[in-house]
């Protein structure tokens, strides 16, 4: 029987999630019955039809009463502004996935429960691991997953990115410290040009003339999904006038010597191995946009590999902030859905 899925926010990460699900050989497995998104209704269908940044949409999407019809599916559309809003229990929602971004605290999260939704599947971390039942990285840990849960979060684009890097070396090498700096494309919580646009400064500029430093909360990401690196791990991150496809820098001190060779086989090894489709190796010379509509979560850069001495390391692995992670979402609640009761 299909799991009955519902999108909650239809933004960036929304839209890629059911266009990829749609794309995906899993999509047999799922029914997506409604979306809940304040934007209006025509709105909503011209952006699935028309996207700059992954293309046309190759099927077809008419608009209904209350409703878009997506390659002859009828999908449910709601405009509430709060998870009582939505009637989800007579929607027969098993699985709802939050991807506005307004909901991190276990408490809002329990009222999509309380509200009738079965679980909560999370395009952002909680706030705290206690805010959900599992943080969950697939190819990492899935295999976590029971079906029990009822809150999960899928992290984040750069903790999938990142994390499965940092465990291939740790257990290669040792890990004595690693800085990890991200360099994201824009997201819309900038402005196009200078304004009023957000409580930190830095987010107040022009997204699209300068590159631009933002917090982060990658190290602690990394630290939730790998405990034993805490205290050794740091990160900051600089927004860059790209719309699509973001680097993550990684400088780190290994526990023993080893040359670049041995650690570009090593990576090489793990993206052939158990990582095929989720993790991906390359040697050629790439700019950023060779990576737009990948649906790996790390591309490991082997000819930008350097070490200093033979245990400074620095990598560069490239990332789809939007394709790859919307692909991690399905592979997470397509797992979980086979585990559930």
């Amino acid at each position: 029987m299909a799991l009955r899925i519902a999108i909650n926010g239809y933004g960036r990460i929304g839209r890629c999630f059911l266009r990829a699900l749609l794309a995906s050989p899993a999509r047999g497995h799922f029914e997506v019955v409604a979306i809940n998104e304040p934007a209006d209704l025509e709105s909503m269908a011209y952006l699935t039809r028309f996207d700059s940044t992954h293309g046309c949409f190759p099927g077809t999407v008419e608009v209904g009463p209350g409703s878009l019809c997506i390659d002859g599916r009828t999908i449910r559309v709601f405009h509430a502004d709060t998870p009582e809003g939505v009637a989800w229990g007579e929607l027969g929602v098993d699985v709802l996935v939050e991807a506005s971004g307004r909901y991190s605290h276990r408490p809002d999260l329990e009222r999509f429960l309380a509200a009738g939704c079965r679980r909560v599947l999370l395009s952002h971390p909680g706030q705290t691991a206690e805010d959900v039942d599992q943080t969950i990285v697939f190819g990492m840990n899935h295999e976590l997953l029971t079906g029990m849960e009822r809150i999960v979060s899928a992290a984040s684009c750069t903790t999938n990115a990142i994390v499965p890097v940092l465990s291939i070396l740790d257990e290669a090498f040792g890990l004595e410290h690693a800085m990890l700096t991200t360099l994201h494309s824009v997201m819309n919580d900038q402005p196009l040009i200078d304004g009023y646009h957000h409580s930190d400064l830095h987010r107040t500029r022009s997204a699209m003339q300068s590159m631009i430093p933002v917090s982060t909360g990658l190290a602690r990401g990394v630290q939730r999904l790998l405990p034993e690196l805490a205290g050794r791990i740091e990160s900051k991150a600089i927004r860059v006038p790209v719309v699509n496809v973001s680097a993550i820098d990684l400088v780190a001190t290994l526990g023993r010597g080893t040359t670049a060779a041995e650690v570009k086989a090593l990576l090489r090894r793990a993206a052939e191995g158990g990582g095929a489709g989720r993790m991906m190796y390359t040697d050629h010379p790439h700019a950023s946009i060779d990576f737009n509509h990948s649906p790996h979560s790390a591309i490991v850069d082997g000819g930008q590999t350097r070490l200093s001495g033979d245990r400074l390391l620095n990598l560069l692995v490239w990332f789809d902030n939007e394709w790859g992670f919307a692909n991690r979402m399905i592979d997470v609640v397509d797992f979980w859905g086979r585990r559930m009761a």
